[in-house]
C-alpha cells in the first residue's frame, strides 16, 4: 500500500488547519495528542479529567492557529497552551496549595539511589506529591521552566516556587530511599 502525503511539510499542514480544514486539523491532533495528553497527565492524576483538559486545548490550539507566529516549535505552542489549560483547570478545581515559608535550600545529591523505576512508577512518584509541590517539580524538572516562569505562571513568589521544589524533591528522595530498602529487603524502623 503506498502512503500519500497529503502535505509536504507542518507549515502547510497548520495554515490549512488555521483555515478550518477538518481534514488538517484531524492531522494536526492525531500527531500531537498522545503527547499532549502525557503533559496534561503531568498536571492532573485522573486520566479521565486530564483527557479533557487536553481537548479543550486542542479547542483553544485551533480557535488560535491565526495567532501561531511561525516563530519557535509548534509542538512547543501547543505544549504551552496544555500547560496553561491545565493549571486553569486545578485552580478552577481549587486543587492548588502553595505553602510559603522562608527555608534554606541546597542541593541534595540524588546519586545515591540504586533502584531502576518504570515509567508508570515514576509517574505514581510525582502522582503522590501534594498538587503544589508536583506542580512546580513538573514545571521545573520535567518541562524545565525557571522560578520567576513558574511564579508568573502560578501566580506565586519565586522564593514559593523554590521552596516547593525543594520540598517535592526531597519527599521524591524519600519516597525513592523507601522504595530501595524495600527492594533491598531492608525495613525501615
Amino acid at each position: 500500500m503506498k502512503v500519500i502525503q497529503f502535505y509536504k511539510n507542518e507549515t502547510q499542514l497548520i495554515r490549512r488547519a488555521a483555515k478550518q480544514y477538518r481534514d488538517a486539523q484531524h492531522q494536526l491532533y492525531n500527531q500531537y495528542a498522545p503527547k499532549m495528553l502525557s503533559v496534561c497527565r503531568r498536571y492532573i492524576k485522573d486520566v479521565h479529567f486530564a483527557e479533557e483538559v487536553m481537548l479543550g486545548g486542542f479547542l483553544k490550539v485551533f480557535t488560535n492557529l491565526n495567532k501561531f507566529k511561525f516563530e519557535g516549535s509548534f509542538e512547543g505552542w501547543i505544549r504551552r497552551i496544555m500547560i496553561n489549560e491545565s493549571i486553569t483547570f486545578l485552580r478552577k478545581e481549587k486543587q492548588i496549595l502553595f505553602i510559603e515559608e522562608v527555608t534554606s535550600y541546597r542541593e541534595e545529591s540524588w546519586n545515591n539511589i540504586n533502584i531502576e523505576l518504570e515509567v508508570d512508577q515514576i509517574q505514581e512518584l510525582i502522582d503522590s506529591l501534594p498538587e503544589g509541590y508536583r506542580m512546580v517539580f513538573v514545571l521545573y524538572a520535567v518541562e524545565g521552566y525557571k522560578h520567576k516562569e513558574i511564579a508568573k505562571m502560578l501566580e506565586i513568589s519565586e522564593n514559593t516556587s523554590k521552596s516547593q521544589l525543594f520540598k517535592a524533591r526531597r519527599m521524591l528522595q524519600q519516597k525513592l530511599n523507601k522504595q530501595n530498602n524495600m527492594s533491598n529487603g531492608t525495613i525501615e524502623i
